[in-house]
Formats: structure tokens, C-alpha cells, sequence
């Protein structure tokens, strides 16, 4: 016997590689390539440091707020934690405790299964269909839970709302959650599903389409009931989660709604820009609704090309798993990035 016996052993998530140093250029986490809003820029640097010595609001009431009037809520409908990965962590830990697995695609964040090994959560991962696309009648079967990222992630595919419908409707006695962390860049949500709906989820970054990976907010609007639940569960874990800086960079860069609109469009037009080139080389894309494309060729091997790509300096994320083994999954960087990754493909791919 061995005090290792009672330690708790689980895979982990493994994140994309942080690299550093000058002429990198970064399209492997999915990050966006501007800066965040110059509302943000102008609440660092006026922000009185004197806040600091006094704990946060621990129900971040400001930003609660702010969220609900953006999104035609009441602030009982919200829930905010330190991003997106914090709110779904605990929302597993919440909602399922069935003995009836969870379900969610055999392709998508691999942050679900983790939490599920973490917190001891039955499971069961549902095949996408051979084109990377989600069949919502695969779902219409007895669970403990449904996950289901819109759009997916790493393929970029985007389920309609009539079938993210059908699979909440569906399983009434389960909670369903929608991870829509890349909805603003392509999509329909499903917020609009939430007053009909008691046992849906959404749940949200500022990481990806509001340029704020780096500080951390993420959160989920759902019915009072289970908000309610969520909450409960938050303060008996930690009560003083999201410190008065982020709180305070989250209502500027949400009352900023022409930079927000502006820098979307910016990378919805590079995607497309970049689907076409990707095609001009022979790649395979699929459809995507993300800030980032899922992509193979029929001569060069993925990893072959991630180590090419690695070894000039661009970053893009290679994942060594069953049926995606032969696919990258590259981020939408500025023009110029862009640019670059492609005069070096061409170069190589003669």
C-alpha cells in the first residue's frame, strides 16, 4: 500500500504550445490576431490600483449586468466564470451526475473527456458523420448529459439551430449544453432557445471574438433554475473567482460593439480569402463558421507539414488522433500572417 494508491490520476488536457520569441507566427490556439478593444487599453490605464487590495465582487455584478442587457437576458439568466474552460468545468461538475452517460462527438474539444475522467462522469463519444457533420438523431437516446460544441471544434463545422433543437427537445431530462465559443464568427445560437427550453446551456468566451485569451472571462446564460444550481456549486468551491481588473476590461470590451463588429468582419473576410488559397494548393477544407479552418491534402501528410511549417516559424495545431491524423487545423491571423504561411507553402509544396 502506497500513499500513490489514493491520489487521484487523470490524463490532461493538453493545450497548444505557447512558443516565444520575435518573427513567430501564431495560428495554433485559435487566439485572435488583433488587440482587444482601446476601451480596454483606457481601463488598464486608469484603473485605481487601490481596488486591489480589497477581494473582488465574487458575483460580478457589473459585468453580469452588462452581459444580460447584451444579450436580452435577466442578470438571474447568467453565470460568469475565468473563461469558458472554469464555466464548463463547472457545469460538469454540476449537471452530471446520472449514471447514464454523457454524450458529445467523437470529434471535438478535448477538454470534455478530461473533465469527465477528472470528476469520475460516465460517457459516451457519438461519431460524426464522414464529412465531420453532426447527426442530431444519434443523440435521441437515453443519457446523463449532452455537450455538443456549435461550431465544432477543431473541424469548424457549425450544426443548424433546428438540430441543436431537436437534440435539447429531445432529451428533457437531461441538461444539454452548447459550447459556443466560436459562434460569433459564423452561425446561428441558440440563445434564442433558452426561454423554451429549461434544461439548455449556453456557454461563452471573451477569448476568441472580444481578443481577451489572456485575461480570462467566459460565461453561460441558461435558465434561472439552473443558473441557480451553478451558482451554488461555484461559491462552495471558490467564491472570489474572477479578480476587479477582468471585471473590469469585460464591460469595456462588451460596450465596445463597433471595434467587436469591425474585428469580426476583419477575420471572416481572411477566412474566406484563405479558404481560396488553401483550395489553390490542392488542400480539402471544410466548411467552417470559426476563426480558424480544419484542412488535408492528398500528397503532403499533416504532419509532415506541421513540422515543415514549425520549423520556418509558423505555428499551426496537428492533433495525432483517430480520423483527424492527416488534418491541421490553422488559425485565422491578420493578412500579413496569412500571407506568409501561404508564400511558404508554396515554396515548399513546389
Amino acid at each position: 500500500m502506497s500513499y500513490e494508491d489514493n491520489i487521484r490520476k487523470v490524463k490532461p488536457y493538453v493545450p497548444g504550445e505557447q512558443p516565444s520569441g520575435s518573427g513567430i507566427i501564431k495560428l495554433n490556439t485559435n487566439e485572435n490576431p488583433y488587440p482587444p478593444s482601446p476601451a480596454v487599453g483606457r481601463v488598464l490605464r486608469e484603473f485605481d490600483q487601490d481596488i486591489l487590495k480589497k477581494y473582488p465582487d465574487p458575483e460580478a455584478v457589473k459585468l453580469t449586468e452588462v452581459l444580460a442587457e447584451e444579450y436580452g437576458v435577466s442578470k438571474e439568466q447568467v453565470f460568469v466564470g475565468v473563461g469558458s474552460d472554469d464555466v464548463l468545468a463547472q457545469s460538469f461538475l454540476t449537471f452530471f451526475n446520472s449514471k447514464r452517460p454523457v454524450l458529445f462527438p467523437d470529434i471535438t474539444y478535448s477538454f470534455y473527456p478530461v473533465w469527465c475522467d477528472l470528476f469520475g462522469i460516465a460517457y459516451d463519444t457519438v461519431p460524426l458523420n464522414e464529412a465531420f457533420e453532426l447527426e442530431a438523431a444519434d443523440y435521441d437516446r437515453e443519457n446523463g448529459g449532452i455537450v455538443i460544441a456549435n461550431p465544432n471544434a477543431p473541424t469548424g463545422r457549425e450544426a443548424s439551430l433546428s438540430e441543436i433543437e431537436s437534440i435539447v427537445k429531445n432529451s428533457p431530462d437531461s441538461v444539454c449544453i452548447i459550447d459556443e465559443a466560436y459562434i460569433d464568427f459564423g452561425g446561428e445560437s441558440a440563445l434564442s432557445l433558452i426561454e423554451r427550453y429549461e434544461n439548455l446551456l449556453v456557454v461563452r468566451t471573451f477569448s476568441k471574438s472580444r481578443s481577451l485569451a489572456g485575461s480570462r472571462i467566459g460565461f453561460a446564460i441558461g435558465s434561472r433554475k439552473l443558473i441557480a444550481y451553478l451558482s451554488d456549486v461555484k461559491f462552495s468551491f471558490n467564491s472570489y473567482t474572477m479578480d476587479s481588473v477582468t471585471q473590469a476590461i469585460g464591460v469595456a470590451a462588451l460596450t465596445d460593439k463597433g471595434y467587436f463588429s469591425d474585428t469580426v468582419r476583419r477575420i471572416i473576410s481572411t477566412r474566406q480569402n484563405a479558404i481560396a488559397s488553401f483550395c489553390e494548393l490542392g488542400f480539402s477544407v471544410i466548411p467552417s463558421s470559426a476563426n480558424f479552418l480544419f484542412v488535408t491534402h492528398p500528397t503532403y501528410p499533416a504532419d509532415e507539414l506541421f513540422a515543415m511549417l514549425r520549423g520556418r516559424g509558423v505555428y499551426v495545431r496537428y492533433f495525432n488522433s483517430p480520423r483527424i491524423d492527416n488534418y491541421l487545423r490553422v488559425t485565422i491571423g491578420t493578412d500579413e500572417e496569412m500571407k506568409k504561411l501561404f508564400e511558404i507553402l508554396r515554396e515548399y509544396m513546389g
